[in-house]
């Protein structure tokens, strides 16, 4: 397939040649991985051994092919890392646990970024309660994935993105309703996420120093699995009353983020969480709802959203919201009331991050079962890749 790229204004430095690759590519991604037998020319099954599709070779024409070449280096470094968070949300749960999930981020190493896995040990030693709560009724091991990618000078304080790793959730003792629980198979979208960014950034060879910190776990019903009403001591010291176990992603990041502030102690976080229904409620499935104690990084997401159309909308914090997860048995508890469930997550969150810039991406509506769109046709979309990709180079690189 040849395409002639014949454009009104230059295409300087071969950028827009370059996009339009790199959109072929992810509109080109499948997941079939799985599939044994080959769709007929009707849509039906013909009993033959599925074969290997064939490539599609597409030659784009340009006026500068050198540079275009040259772009398109850049572009596919951040593309391979987005088809690598759709892969990763995409797996079945029986093939990817917490375990198998550290593996694949371990094979980040070939491109240069220092990995360390967290066992379970090295979590009660650090007191991570709240994270290992929620694993206890799973026989798969919990498990954290530190990512470093040192791009940057020495000096410099790193920025960090956390991403929740629920494997899988049936919702624990609070057990979610059969309808649609095939799909928890996609709650560590968040981690997903922060994976494929690490990837990106070290495959183009960022300048920037970058910590990705992921909480993994599953989410099982089990005779050991926490119940309603039990007090978990979080590492910050913090307890929480656990009202509702299905309210599990942000026990996972409670931790996550108070290692990652306390250990690197970043510039700012940004933690991206398959968080909350309320958020679709509120915003559907085109933006993902922003959380976040600084107007600058918040700006800064909203720009980077807007230009990779990777889009967000900022919700409100604040202390009347804050107010409704006070415990009268513990520090707080970990849901609300009926209303503003999005929010109460968020203030949540906020009490595990200190003074640090922060912001919280609620990701449950873009992450998995998005609208197919021009550059997605998968049930999983990598949202959060480009968006934070962008973050970074537009702000952060030296």
């Amino acid at each position: 397939v040849a395409v002639v790229l014949d454009l009104p204004d230059a295409d300087v430095g071969g950028r827009q040649a370059a996009q339009l690759a790199a959109g072929i590519l992810l509109r080109s991604y499948t997941f079939d991985k799985y599939k044994t037998k080959k769709d007929n020319n009707d849509g039906q099954r013909d009993g033959k051994k599925a074969e290997p599709k064939k490539p599609v070779k597409v030659t784009i024409h340009t006026t500068d092919p050198a540079a275009a070449k040259k772009a398109f280096a850049d572009e596919v470094a951040v593309i391979d890392g987005v088809l690598l968070a759709r892969d990763l949300v995409n797996e079945p749960a029986n093939i990817l646990g917490p375990v198998e999930f550290a593996a694949r981020v371990s094979e980040l190493e070939a491109l240069g970024v220092t990995v360390e896995i967290l066992v379970e040990k090295d979590m009660k030693k650090l007191g991570m309660g709240a994270l290992l709560g929620v694993a206890q009724g799973s026989p798969r091991g919990a498990r954290i994935a530190v990512m470093r990618w040192n791009g940057g000078k020495a000096k410099d304080s790193p920025v960090a993105f956390v991403g929740k790793g629920v494997t899988f959730d049936t919702g624990g003792n609070s057990i979610k309703t059969a309808s649609g629980m095939e799909d928890m198979k996609g709650d560590m979208g968040g981690a997903a996420a922060v994976t494929g960014l690490m990837h990106a950034l070290a495959a183009r060879k960022a300048k920037a120093n970058v910590v990705g910190v992921i909480g993994l776990v599953e989410n099982a019903v089990d005779g050991h699995a926490q119940r309603p009403g039990d007090i978990v001591t979080s590492m910050s010291g913090q307890t929480i009353e656990v009202l509702n176990t299905d309210a599990e992603g942000r026990l996972v990041l409670a931790d996550a983020l108070w290692y990652c502030n306390d250990r690197f102690q970043p510039k700012f976080m940004v933690n991206l969480a398959t968080l909350t229904g309320a958020i679709m409620v509120a915003l559907g499935q085109h933006y993902a709802g922003l959380f976040s104690n600084n107007d600058e990084l918040a700006d800064r997401l909203t720009s980077a959203g807007q230009a990779t159309q990777e889009r967000v909308w900022r919700m409100p914090l604040g202390t009347e919201y804050d107010k409704l997860i006070d415990s009268k048995n513990a520090d707080m508890k970990n849901i609300g009331g009926r209303h503003g469930g999005a929010i109460v997550a968020a203030q949540f969150l906020q009490r595990f991050v200190k003074d640090t810039p922060w912001a919280h991406l609620d990701i449950a509506g873009t992450a998995m079962g998005a609208p197919s769109s021009e550059i997605n046709q998968s049930w999983s979309s990598g949202f959060g890749v480009r968006l934070l990709d962008r973050l970074v180079r537009d702000n952060y690189e030296g």
